[in-house]
């Protein structure tokens, strides 16, 4: 079992955003600020990696036949007790995600890992390999978010970065950082940036 290769590997050079292009949806939705982004990032982490584990142990008594069933309900099962979760110890950040913490069950890069991975191999495998992958979607979530509040509200996690003085001498924050197109352009930056050196090696 190559432990390095399973939490390493989707960080960059099978990066379910940047390079299998998956849960773009959630990258322009909740990505205007630094904070939901990675309440985000930690639920599909938490979620991909216990589905997978979960999966891989039941994986021997599934059948065929009903997999996509049984891994609905898994996963399902997993994003209720998150969403509670949330509600009770993080209920602001939980409003910001409004739907997309449920939507996380339609997730592409949970059911293709569960697909891909978890059905073939061991119950540790599968659990490093979806904490990888979560790991790698939770990176680009976070660069999106870090480049849009700071450059769209001058704060990063609600505090003030860019000093007073700043504004003071005629710098505006720029608007289009918070609205979803700039989302998808700085993806699409973020994936030139990654692939023009994974092909370079």
């Amino acid at each position: 079992m190559n432990v390095k290769k399973l939490l390493i590997e989707p960080l960059r050079k099978t990066n379910p955003v940047t390079v299998l292009v998956l849960g773009i949806c959630s990258c322009l939705a909740v990505t205007a600020k630094l904070k939901p982004a990675l309440v985000m990032g930690a639920s599909v982490t938490v979620v991909t990696a216990f589905s997978n584990l979960i999966i891989s142990l039941l994986r021997k008594g599934i059948p065929s036949r009903i997999r996509i069933i049984v891994q609905l309900v898994v996963v399902a099962t997993l994003v209720i007790l998150i969403d509670q979760f949330l509600k009770a110890f993080a209920y602001d950040v939980s409003k910001q995600l409004s739907v997309y913490v449920g939507l996380i069950i339609t997730n592409c890069i949970i059911m293709g890992r569960l697909e891909a991975f978890a059905l073939s191999h061991g119950p540790i495998e599968s659990f490093l390999d979806g904490l990888g992958n979560g790991l790698g979607y939770s990176l680009v979530l976070v660069i999106v978010a870090f480049f849009r509040e700071l450059l769209g509200s001058g704060t990063l996690l609600g505090y003030q970065v860019i000093p007073l003085s700043f504004y003071e001498a005629g710098y505006q924050n720029n608007g289009l950082m918070i609205l979803p197109p700039m989302a998808l352009i700085i993806i699409g930056i973020v994936m030139w940036i990654n692939n023009s050196k994974t092909e370079s090696k």
